[in-house]
């Protein structure tokens, strides 16, 4: 018979109950109304008890819940109904809609909440995290690379943070396809709150959001570390965009790394603290990655079978999908910094109609992610 989430939405509330504990007690089945059994019992005073004692403030705090009154029991139901309101579902990890991959994760938590579609969950998903202070190529990177696994087929997720986390989310929502979006607060608090239409559009794509912790809960620093093992635990592979030696990024990528995923990490500048994180990682036997491709193969692999670039796969990944005027002005680009006085002699051959659209060519292709505006100029960055 499944759990009733009730019961546990209460038990978490107890002071001194963290995710560890509320685990230990749910595999040992451990309900309120078996507690309070156990302590009337003076069965709680065993030193052979598979779990942690409770103290006399847990134990009499659950005594009135099982008899209906109290605080807890209040504040249970309070919780219930403001989730019932948002339209957020329960999930404890016994129940068949908990998804699969997380579950086999050894830390994964009890309760999920759940706002949005629950299928998207159940979807072959990769994870894409970074630098909230991500510079302009890793949001481009971070872009590029969402839009094109969602292209093929697979469900990204994210932090829903600022930088390398809001990139990843908005190039899925912007083709229209679901992205998972697990949050450090409780379902009712957007955060950061300038991502409040972020959310919005990823609930209105057949996304959703998800997180363990309560409504009401705020952006505490304790949370992010917790959120990060969803993140993890959720994909088949987590692909770090930027990172500095020290964040949660790289929490997350070590995370993945424990909970037996595959972890992809962007190679770049050694001046850049950015890239820092990411050679860490590299050395310590992430997968470095140039391409989508490169992702896809290995991914392919994990999920044993034959994996392709979607036909709707972005355009921008194959040179051959730009049109003939686009091929034109990028091969007049180089790797270096290119002036425009120096495009446009390269193009002298060309007809007057291209020569007159040169400067919305030009932004085609950096927002296709195949230059950079750098000083005056352009750049071939692939």
């Amino acid at each position: 018979m499944p759990s009733d989430p009730k019961d546990w939405i209460a038990i978490s509330q107890l002071p001194g109950i963290g995710p560890a504990t509320l685990g230990k007690l749910f595999r040992g089945k451990w309900t309120p109304e078996r507690l309070v059994a156990g302590h009337s019992e003076n069965h709680l005073t065993c030193d052979t008890l598979p779990f942690p004692r409770l103290n006399r403030l847990q134990i009499t705090q659950l005594q009135s819940y099982v008899m209906q009154r109290g605080d807890l029991w209040d504040s249970t139901n309070q919780f219930l109904e403001k989730l019932q309101r948002i339209n957020v579902e329960c999930l404890l990890s016994d129940s068949d809609a908990y998804p699969a991959l997380l579950r086999e994760a050894p830390d994964h938590p009890v309760i999920l909440f759940v706002q949005g579609n629950m299928d998207a969950m159940h979807l072959p998903m990769v994870s894409i995290v970074g630098s909230r202070n991500a510079s302009a190529a890793g949001l481009r990177h971070a872009y590029q690379f969402s839009r094109a696994l969602s292209s093929a087929g697979f469900v990204v997720s994210s932090g829903l943070a600022l930088g390398i986390d809001g990139a990843a989310h908005q190039a899925a929502v912007d083709l229209q396809l679901p992205t998972v979006a697990v949050m450090g607060t409780g379902s009712d608090r957007i955060y950061p709150v300038r991502h409040k239409k972020l959310a919005e559009k990823v609930l209105d794509t057949g996304g959703a959001l998800v997180t363990e912790l309560l409504p009401g809960s705020g952006p505490l620093a304790a949370h992010f570390p917790r959120r990060n093992r969803i993140i993890s635990g959720l994909s088949t592979g987590v692909l770090v965009v930027e990172a500095a030696l020290k964040s949660g990024s790289l929490i997350t990528a070590r995370m993945a790394m424990n909970q037996g995923r595959e972890v992809f990490a962007l190679p770049g500048s050694i001046d850049h603290p950015g890239s820092r994180g990411c050679h860490s990682l590299i050395r310590e036997g992430a997968v470095l990655v140039e391409s989508v491709e490169h992702m896809l193969e290995e991914l392919s692999v994990m999920l044993g079978v034959l994996r392709e670039v979607s036909q709707h796969a972005e355009p921008s990944d194959v040179q051959n999908n730009l049109s003939v005027n686009q091929n034109k002005i990028l091969n007049a680009v180089d790797f270096s910094l290119t002036l425009l006085e120096e495009i446009v002699p390269r193009l002298g051959l060309i007809d007057n109609s291209l020569q007159s659209s040169l400067q919305s060519g030009l932004v085609e292709l950096e927002l296709l992610g195949w230059l950079e505006s750098v000083g005056g100029g352009y750049r071939r960055i692939r």
